[in-house]
């Protein structure tokens, strides 16, 4: 070293030491030259130690009067910062010269060290002139070790506040040696001694990340614990086994984080936890909700380090977390889920990730909604991060959700599932992973939501929004999309083809009716009147029907429609004529442009767009798809036949999105695509919409007339009608010479025939010109012919060939009669109901038609069929002789024809456009002894439903023409007939009650579900209307007497008045003479006619899910109190009105099973002519007054507002009783005296009550014990309390019982019943539907009732039967009957 720089530094010392008190001017020169000399000076590096320590005693000597001068002008304490930053730098400097030896005395090191430590809390600017400077004095202090000295003279506050002023200065952007020099000072001091001090400022800094404060801190605290893991692991161990163990005898606040820290440390020095971690299992089974949340947490982010292997080194605690996920606190599960998110998202191919989806998948089945909906977004998010490798069956569960109970499930379900899809259709487009099925179900699945009626987030107004904002990205290409949209269509089932179709169907409707509103408002400047501004609300309505808030939408169109500028409207047209999609935004976005986001109307539009808009499919679609076909671009050969199933759908709703690809379309007709029928179909629906030559597709079509198979020129002769020009009229005559002339060369028979009978009805002219030549050759040589021979023709079990062109003959010449577009008809059609009603006999030569043994059931279900499809235009041709055999296939014994039949009968009642009369069928198939009864009653529950609701809706819109035979009540108009005319009919003088139980089954089913509340969702006015017009109709069938004057056919029904007329079909009935009416009648008495339908009701046994499984006897149902209570028996009333045929002339019907009833009632009947538009009777309000006083019946009961009817129509009572020799008394003394026969017999069964009788039950094959408790002689019934605390009302006379009690009885005076039978309509019917009602809900409760009765302990049950509760049946009072509850006993 240099002596000089020794001297220099002496001399300022010695200087600075004669001053008294030197100012600050002097301080600073003095030190910055002091600052400069020192660091010249090295530390010695001589080897030697006596040289070494020669060197610092010079070194010591001339630093000497300087280091006192220092402190003699207390510099440590100066307040100036130049003074104190210079005199650190010199203190430093000294350490570093002088080392190992302190510089200073220790008195004087406290301050020394404070004043250094005060410099180190200025390190976090680093845009101060003197950072460079402080860096220098960290950098000294660490080499320098000089710190340690804090130890040894007792400075352990400054210790700790030298650890705090680190973490508080230490920043993200601090150079890497800074933050190492701050480590080792660190270091150096825990390594000599660690305290709990220090450790709690250190596990707070670790953790400091976690409270929003700089990650710096965090890092260091971290690297510190790792760099001194061995002599902090007692001091961290033991804190942490405080915490974990007994947390409130802990002082430190740092217990709150415990889990926090925990995870901290084992991110950095995870052996210090090996003995805290499986300590964790008792948190995770403590009763504290939080602890078990934090420590599940905990775990969850100790699984995110595979590394570490947590699962396997700790099993136990592993195999607890994964209990967690069935915690009974729906938090922790909740929280379990967000942790196997966090580990599957870190590691999706380890082992614990494999683990957790089951547990992911159960909790997808969550009781817990929160739950449920956690499991979604954890599922979708781990699908979402691993497309390639999820599997089919996790993205099926978890798109289950979208069926989910809660709506708030399903939502979030949706949004989820969304963005899976986008995800995965955006990797495919990026060539990552190929279309598959597992993700194109979702989309399937979505579409389902449309049958969720029960939600209006999920109708398909919304679904469409989905589809189109939500299901592809925005800049998918529409290729890619197309491809996406072909092969989910592949996995579509029939309902997924009804859901898009209905979504598209939708979009059509509204772009059609806003294309007709947008010309009812050009008119309207033209013509403004009432009548306009009523089409124009007619159109809001309409149009509003498409949007999600169908009232909030028509109140928008209304405000919209008041605007001036007709820019809007013109820019609406312009997007419904744009088939383009990037062209129609163009135009949306301009027009929203315009308007401007602030425009009161403008999200309404902005919806309303997005409705016009072709954004679902467009045109580019349509080309895309036919490129792929043409091109052979489809991935698989089997998706071919979907992508023009897909096109078919897309067309048959738009199309004119045809336009622009006539050419790809012109080249799918080639040889190799004729297989698929649907590429014709799709020309029958494109072809009014496209340019395209007809000389390009005609011989083609021609062809497949001529050759093809029958489906295809059925498509091939549309298909010619729709591209045919009125200029080529010539074209279908050309066409039907040559089928005739290939008919005659026997070729392709069946082929020909269908492309005849399908021109028939495009051209009816030019079948004309060749129907007597088309028509002969198909009796002669078809119908009449032995054998037939036609290659193309295959045989299987629906038929030999002979049978199969027989039939298809008959279809040729149905189809004949039934011309497109009504065109008109001049050849007579009685030929054709001739040879039907001979196909229609189950003889094997009917005069000259022919068939054989096996395939005489198919040709009557042919004629059948053929029946139908004429009833939409033939009915009133179509006579009685020809319904009933009809008809009656409903009962066939062929279980394929029966089904056929059914299905084809209920296909054209559901399209509306065959009469209601046919759906007889339905009530013939549910009788017993068919297996497939279920099938037809479901059948026949759809249509009254169906049925009904529509005529609702014309009677309350008071819709004209609406009439009672809009009803499906009125079906037993027919069925009564049908009844009368069966070979089965009971004989004369037969009184055996299951006979007519058996024989009246169809109508009494038909009449219990017309009024069952089950079948018709509850619907109590449907209900009551039916009842109210099944009454009547009754009426009317019974007292038919005069014509009815079609000029007075009721239009319309409105609220539930007595109706005027009851039309009755002239063809089935006739005028009955009053005077001749009282002999047709053949009486049973009322005790008869109940026991019928009581017998009835405990025959059946309704398909199920109709009606109740449990029960030791049939069920009280209610509904059948209307036909039982009513004196007009509505099961056998009414066939002496029916017309019997001259076979059957000698059979006075009047007298086959009438039920004797009171002659007294309402409505006249007349009768149409059969040449009427309207074939029916109908009964004359005039008849009112012939009826005696107290005789008329309310109808006011079927009204929901009685008080206005109760002005219109009394009510009376009719007194009325059964009699011996069936005459219905006509005055009062002969009911008095029938009453006292009726009071004889009541006597009689009342003796019985108190006693203890048991009742044999059919159904349990048991006896059941009980007391009667009451009779009432009014219908015959004895109400029994039954040892189980239920309560039953029977008719002892039709059960086995006998008396198992001889105790005495209390002698009691025994009144006969005065209380009279009323035909009060209002109160039966009332009874009847509150009944079938309350039976559902009293079932579920005795059911649940009768699993809490099951106790081993007889006393119990005494005590149980002794309560007054209804917990078993409940019993409530009608009109003072008691009247118990249908019961339900588990068997």
């Amino acid at each position: 070293m240099e002596e000089s720089t020794l001297q220099l530094i002496s001399g300022i010392g010695a200087k600075l030491g004669q001053l008294a008190r030197p100012n600050k001017d002097v301080l600073v020169k003095s030190l910055r030259q002091v600052v400069s000399a020192l660091s010249q000076i090295e530390q010695p590096s001589v080897v030697e130690v006596a040289a070494k320590a020669q060197v610092l005693r010079k070194l010591e000597a001339a630093t000497k009067p300087l280091r006192n001068s220092i402190v003699k002008h207390g510099l440590p304490n100066h307040t100036d910062k130049d003074v104190r930053l210079l005199g650190a730098i010199c203190f430093s400097e000294f350490f570093r010269i002088l080392a190992p030896q302190p510089p200073f005395a220790d008195k004087h090191l406290r301050d020394i060290l404070k004043l250094i430590i005060s410099i180190f809390s200025e390190l976090a600017d680093t845009t101060s002139a003197f950072f460079s400077r402080r860096v220098k004095i960290l950098e000294t202090v660490a080499r320098c070790k000089c710190c340690v000295i804090m130890l040894d003279i007792g400075c352990d506050d400054l210790i700790l506040e030298m650890f705090k002023t680190f973490f508080s200065v230490v920043r993200d952007h601090h150079q890497q040696s800074l933050i190492n020099d701050v480590l080792s000072i660190m270091t150096h001091i825990l390594n000599e001694e660690v305290s709990h001090q220090l450790m709690d400022v250190i596990l707070g800094n670790l953790i400091q990340e976690s409270k929003d404060a700089t990650s710096a801190a965090s890092q260091l605290a971290a690297s510190v614990i790792q760099s001194c893991a061995e002599k902090l692991q007692p001091f961290v161990c033991g804190f942490l086994t405080s915490c974990s163990l007994d947390r409130d005898s802990v002082g430190s606040e740092l217990k709150e984080f415990y889990h926090e820290i925990v995870l901290k440390i084992f991110q950095c020095a995870p052996e210090m936890l090996n003995a805290i971690i499986p300590s964790l299992t008792q948190e995770l089974m403590t009763d504290q909700v939080d602890v078990r949340i934090k420590a599940v947490n905990l775990i969850g982010k100790l699984l995110l380090r595979p590394e570490y292997r947590v699962a396997q080194r700790y099993h136990a605690l592993y195999v607890e977390f994964l209990k967690r996920f069935a915690d009974k606190s729906s938090e922790v599960r909740v929280t379990a889920l967000q942790c196997a998110k966090a580990c599957c998202l870190a590691n999706p191919s380890g082992i614990e990730s494999l683990e957790l989806l089951p547990a992911i998948k159960d909790r997808l089945l969550d009781f817990d909604d929160k739950v449920r909906m956690q499991a979604v977004i954890v599922a979708c998010d781990i699908a979402r991060s691993n497309l390639k490798y999820t599997s089919h069956e996790f993205v099926s569960e978890f798109t289950e959700r979208l069926r989910d109970k809660k709506i708030s499930v399903r939502k979030k379900t949706l949004q989820k599932v969304m963005e899976v899809y986008r995800d995965y259709c955006n990797k495919c487009a990026e060539g990552h992973i190929t279309i598959c099925d597992r993700f194109e179900q979702i989309p399937c699945k979505v579409l389902m939501l449309c049958y969720d009626k029960d939600c209006k987030e999920f109708r398909s107004q919304n679904i469409e929004l989905v589809i189109v904002e939500d299901l592809f990205p925005i800049l998918l290409p529409v290729e890619e999309r197309t491809r996406h949209w072909i092969h989910l269509f592949s996995l579509f089932s029939p309902s997924h083809v009804k859901a898009l179709s209905a979504i598209l169907s939708q979009k059509k409707r509204l772009q059609t009716e806003m294309r007709n509103y947008l010309v009812l408002r050009r008119k309207e400047k033209e013509i403004n009147s009432e009548d306009m501004q009523k089409k124009l609300r007619s159109s809001f309505v309409k149009m509003s029907a498409s949007f999600p808030d169908p009232s909030k939408a028509e109140e928008c169109f209304d405000k919209l429609s008041q605007m001036k500028d007709n820019k809007i409207f013109s820019s609406l047209g312009q997007l419904l004529d744009e088939v383009t999609l990037k062209s129609a935004m163009a135009i949306r976005d301009k027009l929203l442009k315009v308007i401007g986001n602030k425009h009161p109307h403008y999200e309404f539009l902005q919806l309303l767009c997005s409705k016009c808009l072709f954004n679902i499919f467009d045109s580019e679609h349509v080309s895309c798809i036919l490129n792929l076909i043409s091109s052979g671009g489809l991935e698989s050969y089997h998706l071919e036949a979907f992508s023009i199933e897909l096109l078919l759908v897309i067309i048959s709703n738009f199309p004119s999105l045809m336009r622009g690809s006539e050419l790809e379309l012109c080249l799918l007709f080639e040889e190799k695509y004729l297989i698929h029928d649907k590429i014709i179909q799709v020309l029958v629906k494109a072809g009014p919409h496209i340019s395209v030559k007809f000389s390009d597709f005609y011989p083609v079509l021609k062809k497949i007339c001529l050759e093809g198979t029958r489906s295809q020129s059925k498509y091939a002769v549309s298909a010619i009608a729709s591209l045919i020009d009125v200029s080529e009229p010539y074209v279908f005559s050309e066409l039907c010479e040559e089928l005739v002339n290939s008919l005659h060369r026997g070729r392709n028979t069946a082929t020909v025939l269908q492309s005849l009978g399908c021109i028939a009805q495009y051209s009816v002219s030019t079948f004309e010109n060749h129907d007597k030549e088309i028509t002969q050759y198909v009796y002669k040589k078809i119908l009449q012919a032995k054998s037939l021979d036609d290659p193309s023709v295959i045989e299987d079990s629906s038929g030999c060939t002979t049978c199969k062109l027989k039939i298809y003959g008959l279809k040729m010449l149905v189809k004949s009669f039934l011309p497109h577009r009504g065109s008109q008809i001049s050849r007579p059609i009685n030929s054709l109901l001739g040879t039907l009603l001979k196909m229609l006999q189950k003889e094997d030569v009917l005069d000259d038609i022919i068939s054989c043994a096996g395939d005489r059931d198919y040709i009557r279900l042919a004629a059948a069929k053929s029946v139908l499809q004429l009833s939409r235009r033939w009915d009133l041709h179509i006579s009685p002789d020809i319904f009933c055999p009809t008809i009656l296939m409903g009962k066939d014994d062929s279980s394929s024809v029966r089904l056929s039949f059914l299905d084809k009968t209920y296909k054209l009642l559901k399209e509306r456009v065959i009469p209601i009369r046919y759906a007889c069928a339905f009530t013939l198939a549910t009788a017993d002894g068919f297996k497939d009864r279920q099938h037809s009653f479901k059948y026949m529950v759809e249509f009254i439903k169906e049925y009904n609701r529509e005529a609702q809706k014309r009677r309350t819109s008071m819709v004209q023409g609406g009439s009672i035979v809009d009803y499906p009540a009125y079906l037993v108009v027919f069925l009564i007939h049908l009844l009368a005319h069966d070979e089965g009919f009971p004989p004369e003088g037969c009184q055996d009650e299951a006979i007519y139980a058996q024989f009246c089954s169809p109508l009494l089913f038909f009449l219990h579900t017309s009024i069952s509340s089950n079948n018709v969702d509850d619907d109590m006015d449907i209900v009551n209307v039916a009842a109210f017009y099944l009454y009547y109709i009754f009426r009317a069938i019974k007292r038919a007497k005069d014509a009815v004057d079609v000029q007075r056919t009721p239009k319309g029904i409105s609220s539930l008045p007595r109706p005027e007329k009851i039309l009755l079909p002239s063809s089935l009935y006739k005028i009955t003479p009053m005077k001749n009416e009282e002999a047709n009648w053949k009486s049973f008495t009322h005790t008869f006619v109940e026991r019928v339908v009581h017998i009835f009701k405990s025959q059946i046994s309704l398909p199920v899910g109709t009606v109740r499984k449990r029960g030791r006897k049939c069920h009280e149902d209610d509904s059948f109190i209307l036909v039982s209570h009513k004196h007009e028996d509505f099961s056998t009333r009414g066939a002496d009105q029916v017309h019997k045929k001259s076979t059957r002339q000698g059979v006075n019907l009047g007298c086959r099973g009438r039920c004797a009833v009171s002659p007294d009632a309402l409505g006249s009947v007349g009768s149409h002519n059969k040449d009427s538009n309207e074939q029916e009777y109908g009964a004359s309000n005039s008849s009112e007054s012939a009826l005696e006083k107290g005789r008329s019946f309310s109808s006011h009961s079927f009204t929901q507002k009685p008080s206005q009817m109760e002005s219109k129509v009394s009510t009376h009572k009719v007194e009325r009783c059964s009699t011996s020799d069936g005459n219905v008394a006509a005055d009062k003394n002969h009911t008095a005296g029938a009453s006292n026969n009726c009071k004889e017999s009541g006597t009689r069964n009342e003796v019985l009550i108190g006693q203890r009788i048991k009742v044999w039950s059919t159904f349990d094959s048991c006896f059941y014990s009980g007391t009667v408790d009451d009779f009432n002689p009014e219908n015959n019934t004895h109400k029994i309390t039954c040892d189980s605390g239920e309560v039953e009302i029977l008719c002892l006379d039709s059960e086995s019982w006998e008396t198992i009690s001889n105790c005495s009885l209390m002698e009691r005076e025994v009144q006969p019943s005065d209380k009279q039978n009323t035909l009060h309509l209002r109160q039966c019917v009332k009874d009847t539907v509150d009944k079938l009602r309350s039976d559902d809900r009293q079932e579920c409760k005795t059911k649940l009732n009768m699993e809490d009765c099951k106790v081993p302990c007889r006393e119990k049950k005494m005590k149980e039967r002794s309560k007054n509760s209804s917990s078993v049946s409940k019993v409530m009072n009608i009109d003072e009957d008691a009247v118990a509850r249908t019961r339900s006993r588990k068997v």
